[in-house]
């Protein structure tokens, strides 16, 4: 055994739940307080007006995606405050709201992997939060800014993990991107049991995968994974994260069916008439890849608010070129457009 008995069970629970399900990453809900930026274009939204944290919506949502019912599988792990949930607009009190309520409602049914980042005296901060609200494990974002040497990446870890007793996955995107050798050193470190790529850079992803020791865990982190999904499975990577699971578990769901039955007509309709739209349609703005799930999840009722600022929302094109391809790729599966909150 590699890991302590309590870090080798969550590795356990977090491998079966990749084996399983999509990992979800939710949306943080916030209120809405009327745009202070300005005037949008026709296709883009005007400042981020998202205010204060809702954490009532926010815990109505959450229990809504953690029980989608009959048309879409249970995720195999949930990752609160990250990229999606816009860690970075958060402040510490409200960091732990949102983790409290995430363990309470996932209630031990599923992992709870929290997000940390910034520079590692700050990412610790936010560890030990996540620490003493439940949390089962730590995703580690690209930290802040600079760009570093290969020694320093592993500095950064060894320093969060000597601070938490909570199991560590590092996230390679931007300005981390590991080699072999430092990724040989980094699963060294007692605590750190896996990897997100968001490089999607599957020649280096290959030579990560056969540097790891046994039992390592990676999954394709990759903006809108499942465009990747069966790209990154050549690699000996098929888990990944789906943004789509936070506005529609049901497509999700139905993607992640056909991609482990090898149904490559569904795979094929999906990625053509739902993915590869909302991808391009992604690709117009910067922040898209947050703005445009949480607009997706507003037309489907879902009480998520506005995105914050530095983040945009989609003005009045944008949004009605998202309602098509939610409509069609809702109408895929046989879904609904609403879904209704608990």
């Amino acid at each position: 055994m590699r890991y302590s008995a309590e870090i080798e069970a969550v590795v356990q629970r977090l491998r079966d739940g990749m084996a399983d399900g999509v990992l979800s990453f939710p949306l943080t809900s916030f209120r809405d307080e009327g745009d202070e930026g300005g005037e949008g274009g026709e296709n883009h939204g005007s400042g981020g007006s998202g205010g204060e944290l809702d954490l009532e919506s926010y815990r109505a949502y959450l229990t809504a995606q953690l029980a989608p019912g009959p048309d879409a599988t249970t995720p195999g792990a949930v990752f609160p405050a990250c990229g999606t949930g816009e860690f970075f607009s958060l402040d510490e009190d409200e960091y732990r709201a949102v983790v409290e309520a995430t363990v309470e409602i996932a209630d031990g049914r599923l992992p709870v992997v929290a997000g940390i980042g910034y520079g590692w005296a700050q990412a610790l901060r936010f560890a030990r939060i996540a620490e003493e609200a439940g949390a089962d494990a730590l995703l580690v974002m690209p930290h802040y800014l600079v760009g570093a040497p290969q020694d320093g990446l592993v500095g950064q870890l060894r320093r969060i993990a000597a601070g938490t007793r909570l199991p560590l996955i590092a996230y390679q995107r931007g300005q981390v991107a590991f080699t072999a050798d430092t990724l040989r050193r980094v699963a060294e470190i007692p605590t750190v049991v896996g990897l997100k790529d968001g490089h999607s850079d599957l020649d280096r992803l290959q030579r990560l995968t056969l540097a790891a020791p046994d039992g390592f865990l990676f999954f394709n982190g990759a903006s809108t994974a499942e465009i990747q999904a069966r790209a990154y499975a050549t690699v000996g990577v098929p888990a990944y994260s789906s943004a789509v699971h936070a506005f529609a578990p049901e497509i999700a769901s139905a993607f992640f069916t056909a991609l482990r039955g090898n149904d490559e007509a569904t795979l094929t309709k999906l990625l053509r008439d739902f993915y590869v739209p909302l991808v391009e349609l992604r690709d117009r703005v910067p922040g898209y890849a947050v703005s445009l799930v949480k607009a997706a999840a507003r037309l489907r009722g879902l009480p998520v608010g506005p995105v914050r600022a530095p983040l945009t929302d989609p003005g009045a094109a944008d949004l009605a070129a998202l309602e098509a391809i939610l409509d069609t790729g809702l109408a895929l599966v046989g879904a609904p457009l609403r879904r209704a909150t608990a």
